[in-house]
């Protein structure tokens, strides 16, 4: 075959490949078979191997790059803006309320909604999609560029990640400049089949099909993403005036001609079409092969979408409805008793396998055993199970069946077979044996290594076990005496698995105070008071020796948590472990001195919603360093709110409550010390 021969071919095959790409993986209808596709892809990749000097940037060869040592942030051409929530149909009818105003139509409006009258506003309502926002960038047709959302104004350059996603076209079906946005996601059937294959490794499952595709998508190995089936939906693209198109409908046709998968859309003539398409949805979506969470509504025309403009986070002319926490019916099989760290017994719902909310559920919370007699639950009862926060499966409300038989509350631990204890003021039963009780040393090890402590990466539950059923860890020092061959000889490691371990324990050596004070496990001590006593001692030494009194007297410990860290700090075993780690090399550092400015030290700031110049850590951890503690939920002792885009309940608990309300703005300014609170 002659170089110009091969480069013909090479062509023809590449538009074949591209146009049987999109059949399959855009509009699910494939024209060929497996064989003959894989048949097509071999040959195209022989004439490249040959010819090297043919290959181009777009063939479909290319789609898995080099590994990239970082991800480029680069900032977005036109801003990627937030969407405001509409929780309710009483919230998504002022919304349409306030286009209508803001258009300022005269005619009469049909649905007799609104105290003016308005000609309706045609919409367009699809469903959200819950999974990660990207922009993709085509120069002559072929896609140059791919960015994370990131804060909306810079996001980082995923380009060789997003190659690997069969759903976007490398080369479109015409030669034009254009640049899209989408949600990548992962469909629910890969989703499975992934946490299928963590299992199998020894590996934690994700939670989530989002959290699989952002997890996924931003490796720096795009061999990772390849192998992960994710997928894509376009939803807008940012078009020049040449192409004289009018409004959101017709850009989403011109995206799929183009060669985009886009997702089915309705056209609402007013409101009501919206709120009958959402209640249609509500059941449907149960059926779709990926998770959504609502429906975006959008005003269709973009001469109206330009008259409404935007506010600071936001459009006016979209709004997302929220589709309510899923719930579901299904068979209480039985209940088991988990032992926790700090040696609380609860019992966990063993189900009947149920779809919710995108994943499969066969196990559910119920907290402890007052909730049993709460709830009047029995084995074989059917019970409604919903997502707390739309992740933690929980039991809400049960219902008798014939078969349904009383619960055994146990009397003693199913770790250790220790007599379960009752202290007064707690609903909760407790195991004693805190020193030899399995299920709790596990618990404590698997605390302590976790990413919001010692960040440990790869020592999961699954490691954590054997290694603690082998007797090669138990307590906190051992896990910095661990060796090779003892790695070795757990389940499914291997030697580059074993030193990644071993690499992660040495690297968690270097740490911050506040994150050891956390891993300890102190009863009621968490991340918030953990770095409230990191502000107030300098160091582990100082901290061993504060007296009861002195704790008490922090504002944020309190005399319930002060007692339970002068008790640790005075048991002698916990001192030696202690010891024993710092001996091993333990380097504790605290990122908060005696000279450092803490101006804001004792103040509570709650923040709630979408920031736009920050994310909710990075401003929290910027109070913290001022001294101010970032409590995630509302009280009487909070001092201020933040609020950003699409705020939720905390915001109206705290108008409640009559709690300083700030902006973005006003946080920034506190932060740099250019306004006084």
């Amino acid at each position: 075959m002659t170089i110009e021969e091969a480069k013909n071919r090479a062509t023809e095959l590449r538009r074949i490949i591209d146009i049987n790409s999109y059949k399959y993986y855009v509009e699910d209808n494939p024209e060929l078979e497996d064989w003959e596709y894989d048949k097509l892809f071999r040959e195209l990749k022989e004439i490249e191997e040959q010819f090297p000097e043919l290959i181009t940037p777009d063939s479909p060869t290319q789609r898995v790059g080099g590994i990239s040592e970082k991800f480029e942030q680069v900032p977005h051409r036109i801003r990627l803006y937030s969407l405001d929530n509409s929780n309710n149909y009483e919230e998504l009818k002022a919304w349409y309320n306030r286009v209508l105003k803001d258009v300022g139509e005269t005619k009469g409006n049909q649905l007799g909604l609104f105290s003016s009258n308005y000609d309706d506003i045609e919409l367009v309502s699809e469903l959200k999609i819950d999974g990660l926002a990207i922009s993709l960038t085509y120069k002559n047709g072929r896609f140059v560029q791919g960015l994370t959302r990131g804060d909306g104004i810079i996001g980082e350059d995923i380009t060789n990640n997003l190659k690997t996603i069969k759903s976007i076209p490398l080369k479109l079906f015409e030669d034009v400049d254009i640049e899209v946005r989408g949600e990548i996601y992962m469909p629910i059937t890969s989703f499975d089949k992934l946490n299928k294959e963590q299992i199998e490794q020894n590996q934690k499952p994700f939670a989530n099909p989002r959290n699989a595709a952002a997890g996924s998508i931003r490796q720096l190995d795009p061999k990772i993403p390849a192998k992960r089936d994710l997928s894509i939906f376009i939803y807008t693209v940012i078009l020049d005036k040449k192409f004289n198109i009018q409004s959101h409908t017709d850009a989403m046709d011109f995206c799929k001609k183009l060669g985009f998968k886009t997702n089915n859309y309705k056209k609402c003539k007013n409101i009501q079409e919206v709120i009958d398409f959402c209640e249609d949805m509500k059941e449907k979506r149960k059926l779709l092969n990926y998770a959504t969470d609502g429906v975006v509504i959008k005003v269709n025309s973009f001469a109206k979408q330009n008259e409404l403009g935007f506010t600071a986070r936001a459009p006016k002319w979209a709004t997302a409805f929220k589709f309510p926490p899923e719930e579901v019916w299904t068979k209480l099989i039985d209940v088991d008793f988990s032992v926790g760290r700090l040696g609380i017994i609860t019992p966990v719902a063993v189900l009947e396998p149920v779809s919710l909310s995108g994943s499969v559920v066969s196990r559910a919370s119920m907290y402890n055993f007052d909730e049993i007699q709460r709830l009047d639950i029995s084995i074989n009862d059917e019970v409604l199970i919903k997502k707390a926060a739309e992740i933690i499966p929980k039991v809400i409300k049960s219902r008798k069946t014939d078969n349904s038989r009383d619960i055994i509350l146990p009397e003693f631990c199913p770790s250790c077979g220790t007599r379960l204890i009752e202290v007064e003021g707690e609903v909760a039963k407790y195991c004693p044996n805190k020193k030899q009780c399995p299920a709790q040393i596990k618990g404590r090890i698997e605390y302590f290594a976790s990413k919001q402590a010692m960040d440990i990466d790869g020592f999961g539950e699954i490691i954590v076990e054997q290694l603690v059923d082998k007797n090669y860890v138990y307590d906190f020092s051992d896990i910095y005496k661990l060796t090779e061959a003892q790695l070795l000889t757990l389940n499914l490691v291997k030697e580059k698995s074993a030193k990644n371990l071993l690499e992660a324990i040495e690297n968690s050596k270097n740490c911050l105070f506040s994150k050891f004070i956390n891993a300890l496990g102190i009863k009621l001590v968490g991340k918030e008071s953990s770095d409230i006593l990191a502000q107030n001692y300098k160091d582990i030494e100082e901290l061993k020796s504060a007296t009861y009194e002195d704790l008490k007297e922090i504002a944020g410990i309190g005399d319930k948590m002060a007692k339970n860290i002068y008790d640790y700090f005075k048991d002698e075993n916990n001192i030696k472990i202690i010891n024993e780690m710092i001996a091993l090399g333990l380097n504790i550092t605290n990122k908060y001195n005696k000279e450092q400015n803490l101006r804001l030290k004792g103040k509570s700031f709650v923040i709630t919603g979408t920031l736009d110049t920050l994310s909710r850590e990075e401003a929290q951890g910027k109070l913290k360093e001022l001294g101010a503690k970032t409590p995630n939920s509302v009280s009487k002792k909070t001092d201020y709110v933040v609020v950003g885009s699409s705020p939720g309940s905390k915001a109206a608990k705290a108008e409640e409550l009559g709690i300083t309300i700030l902006t973005e703005k006003d946080l920034i300014d506190i932060l740099k010390g250019e306004k006084n609170v």
